[in-house]
């Protein structure tokens, strides 16, 4: 394969309401069927209308413009330091402050994602085949940092005419190896790849990558919309502090009867590390015992009230009396409830749900069903 990335040249200022099929034509009679184009987003924008008035003095007043364009283009905040907002936006994307932009525009405006980058690539494609015979694919581009690394790359927002992924799974390589689980952004790779000669100051806004197809997809495949991680496999959803901030919160907020049977497996080796993280945390008095045992958990299970059906194991905490005897005052029961609601917090960090069951009245026992 040889790839060639080629500038088109002479575009110059887009205002809305542009037709950019035209202007790219103009400035590249030369596309070929199989060209890929690299868009970039800010020229879609822009032809789309996707602009909003903001002071162009820097100042209270324009920060407080942008916190209110941010917010409408925010789902959720993903991240926060200082100034600085990694948050979700309406497409799916996770970036800073949700790919909003003052640079290449007037002062007093701030570009705003294209609403689809999906349909723009789609609608640009077909403009380009209709009405000047060039069958390309289209990739709508913008930049992006990126999580662990420093420096930041273009990538694939909208697509069309190609799939934005190159799936492996099922291939062998060399060695005999089934591959399993390698799937290429190569859209993302096509857009960092276009970046190369269209800079960010240089006022070329569309590249084409020539080599790298033979021939478009007929159909449009579910264009960028298949490099969105889906939330419940999203293993680093919150940056670190706000994940620690949630899981406060989830943990001042434990209900007492939680479902019995957590996603974990409950083994006395779980139930042991979690005694062991509060720990340093606990009054000197405050005991706990896991119970793992099957016939001690089923006799627990005809000895209190509200017993779950689906629990496996328990812990018993108790608050020791002291040296003397002398039964344990008020702010002693206190702190013992809160060591026991330490403990279901550090098991709920491990997965597994528990259900709080209280000894007789006045007295400082209670049991973790687990």
């Amino acid at each position: 394969m040889r790839l060639e990335i080629l500038p088109v040249l002479g575009i110059g200022d887009v205002a809305e309401g542009d037709d950019l099929a035209e202007l790219i034509a103009g400035a590249a009679p030369w596309l070929r069927d199989g060209d890929v184009l690299v868009v970039t987003s800010k020229i879609v924008s822009k032809a789309e209308g996707r602009l909003v008035d903001v002071p162009a003095e820097e100042g209270p007043a324009r920060l407080a413009a942008r916190d209110e364009v941010l917010a409408a283009e925010t789902v959720r905040t993903v991240a926060a330091r200082g100034a600085t907002r990694i948050v979700q936006t309406h497409h799916g994307f996770v970036m800073a402050a949700a790919g909003i932009d003052a640079s290449n525009v007037d002062a007093s405006k701030l570009v705003l994602l294209p609403k689809d980058p999906d349909a723009s690539a789609r609608a640009l494609r077909a403009a380009l085949r209709r009405r000047h015979g060039a069958d390309v694919a289209v990739i709508v581009s913008d930049t992006m940092g990126r999580p662990w690394r420093n420096g930041l790359t273009d990538v694939a927002l909208g697509v069309a005419g190609m799939s934005a992924i190159r799936d492996h799974r099922g291939e062998v390589d060399p060695y005999g190896n089934e591959l399993s689980i390698t799937q290429m952004a190569v859209v993302d790779e096509l857009a960092g790849a276009g970046e190369l000669i269209k800079g960010k100051c240089d006022q070329v806004p569309v590249a084409v990558v020539r080599g790298y197809l033979t021939a478009p997809t007929s159909d449009d495949d579910t264009g960028a919309r298949s490099l969105i991680r889906d939330a419940a496999q999203d293993l680093f959803s919150l940056g670190t502090a706000e994940a620690r901030t949630a899981g406060l919160l989830a943990a001042a907020t434990l209900a007492d009867t939680a479902l019995a049977g957590g996603a974990a497996e409950v083994t006395e080796e779980a139930l042991t590390r979690a005694v062991a993280a509060v720990r340093p945390s606990i009054a000197e008095a405050t005991r706990f015992t896991p119970v793992t045992d099957a016939a001690a958990v089923a006799q627990l299970g005809t000895l209190l009230d509200g017993w779950p059906a689906t629990a496996t194991a328990a812990v018993h905490c108790r608050l020791a009396d002291d040296a003397e005897g002398t039964p344990a005052d008020a702010a002693a029961l206190i702190r013992f409830g809160a060591d026991v609601h330490r403990l279901r917090a550090a098991l709920a960090a491990q997965g597994l749900s528990t259900t709080l069951l209280f000894g007789p009245d006045g007295s400082a026992l209670a049991t973790l069903a687990v």
